[in-house]
């Protein structure tokens, strides 16, 4: 049985390069060589080590939300309700705003996608995206039964609106707000938080 020939290349930084360039780019507006060019590696490289375009895409969803879900984790250990959705826009605030990469969140700045070939990519996006209103629903669900809550609120509907906020802080980020404003805008948001009468 014959050996490949290994890989000369560093496949985590490449995959790290891969994602800078779908982040800024979107998956649509990204070619085959915007991804080769960045992560150093020829095509027959990047289908051998990590799968056509959407695979490589796939992968990129991968490493992105597993390290928002670390941020994420620590805003739904804090005590309350409040205090949890406070954490997750102004995490929301300072990673969209992050001068180290692209600004924006790759969840929504990769779905400006359109044409029908693209919408496997497109329904991959939406269901990583409801993941985190999902999560979220669950925890306020809990904060209404424990009366962290007022027992008229509506979960669905206050998810629904702080991931509203989440969503437009990141597009507003993606056309140069910066963060001192969208600080504010959380600021504002908070002020809509459901408090017993």
């Amino acid at each position: 049985m014959t050996m490949g020939r290994p890989r000369n290349f560093d496949m985590d930084n490449a995959l790290e390069q891969a994602l800078e360039v779908f982040w800024r780019k979107g998956y649509e507006g990204t070619s085959l060589t915007d991804l080769t060019t960045a992560m150093g590696i020829n095509r027959p490289s990047l289908y051998s080590a990590y799968g056509n375009k959407e695979d490589l895409f796939r992968k990129v969803l991968d490493r992105y939300v597993n390290e928002s879900e670390a941020y994420n984790k620590e805003a739904f250990n804090l005590p309350t309700a409040r205090q949890v959705v406070e954490r997750l826009m102004l995490d929301t605030v300072d990673g969209v705003t992050n001068p180290n990469h692209p600004t924006g969140c790759l969840l929504v700045h990769g779905a400006l996608v359109c044409g029908e070939e693209t919408e496997p990519i497109r329904d991959e996006l939406i269901l990583r995206r409801m993941a985190l209103e999902a999560q979220l629903l669950q925890r306020l669900e809990t904060a209404r039964i424990n009366g962290d809550l007022p027992s008229e609120s509506d979960p669905a509907d206050l998810a629904r609106f702080i991931i509203v906020i989440i969503r437009g802080i990141s597009v507003q980020a993606s056309s140069g707000a910066c963060a001192k404003d969208l600080q504010n805008v959380v600021k504002t948001a908070m002020l809509a938080w459901p408090t017993k009468e």
